[in-house]
């Protein structure tokens, strides 16, 4: 037998745990099912100093925690489990969860986020919090006037090498062949950044570091194997996130890059009475607090909806 649900949240992390605040307080009897990583991208975050409300800054999983509980405090069911499987061809929407659990929601709230893509550099694991990242704006700021990297070549990398320039003394930029597939002008505004050294032709062998963090890393050339050792403080990687969309495909409308795409202006999917919310629908600003402020917004959509359809 299916568990009957009124709006099922599926993921977690800022977005989910703010619409997930938004729809308890409405409610809206919201469950809410972590996914495969508890409180998203942020658990893996040392220090957050840029989310409002926290003027000493907070780590990640603290953060995460707090917004967990004030959930939690307004009635919100938060559950361990991974979405498997969907069916939204028909109302009630049908969730499995670990392919075990079928759960029939009248509103679904996806919250599953997307995932940094990394260069599977064994460093990346080590020294993740300790000078590796994978958001220069999140992390930027600890590395002022410090010498750091950057690997990608393409809008992501340069917007990314750029920032960083602004704060750091010197930025090395990692490109694996002898051009950038950043545009046009993003290309001229790194290559005419004095602070910024293009390394073409190259790849992160190893990132070097001890117990305090990173020190260095060791990049070779491809093109005639010579190696050179960098020494630098921060590892940025910046070669793109991969929106956790796998299960909705033939199901709900998405962007070439497999990001969920939801009407302008509103959290509404193609699909009437589920929304998205977070970076599982946004490749452009992917911050905790655009995140939270999607999660609001997609608790009130479902809510309207919800009235509207004398589901509520």
């Amino acid at each position: 037998m299916a568990e009957k649900i009124k709006c099922l949240i599926i993921g977690s992390g800022p977005a989910g745990y703010t619409a997930a605040i938004y729809a308890s307080r409405a409610g809206l009897q919201p469950i809410m099912y972590q996914g495969g990583q508890p409180g998203g991208q942020l658990t893996t975050t040392t220090e957050v100093d840029n989310f409002p409300g926290y003027p000493k800054g907070v780590d990640g999983p603290t953060m995460m925690q707090d917004l967990e509980n004030q959930a939690k405090r307004f009635g919100t069911d938060v559950r361990f489990g991974l979405a498997t499987k969907v069916d939204f061809s028909s109302q009630p929407k049908k969730v499995w969860i670990d392919d075990q659990i079928e759960l029939e929601a009248d509103a679904v709230i996806i919250a599953t986020g997307a995932s940094a893509k990394w260069l599977g550099l064994e460093g990346e694991t080590t020294f993740n919090g300790l000078g590796v990242s994978a958001c220069a704006v999140c992390d930027g700021f600890f590395y002022r006037n410090q010498v750091v990297a950057v690997v990608g070549a393409g809008d992501t990398a340069a917007e990314e090498a750029s920032y960083l320039a602004n704060l750091c003394t010197e930025v090395h930029m990692i490109v694996r062949r002898n051009e950038m597939r950043a545009s046009l002008i993003m290309q001229e505004r790194v290559k005419n950044n004095p602070k910024i050294h293009i390394h073409w032709n190259s790849e992160t062998e190893e990132i070097l570091g001890d117990v305090n963090g990173v020190t260095g890393i060791r990049i070779k050339n491809r093109e005639n194997g010579a190696t050179e050792e960098i020494a630098l403080t921060g590892f940025f990687v910046a070669i793109g996130h991969q929106p956790n969309t796998s299960i909705f495909k033939d199901q709900l409308d998405m962007d070439a890059q497999e990001y969920l795409i939801t009407e302008k202006g509103s959290s509404r999917t193609n699909i009437p009475g589920v929304f998205a919310c977070g970076d599982v629908q946004d490749s452009i600003y992917r911050q905790a607090v655009t995140a939270a402020g999607s999660g609001c917004m997609a608790a009130l959509d479902a809510e309207r909806w919800l009235a509207a359809n004398h589901l509520h």
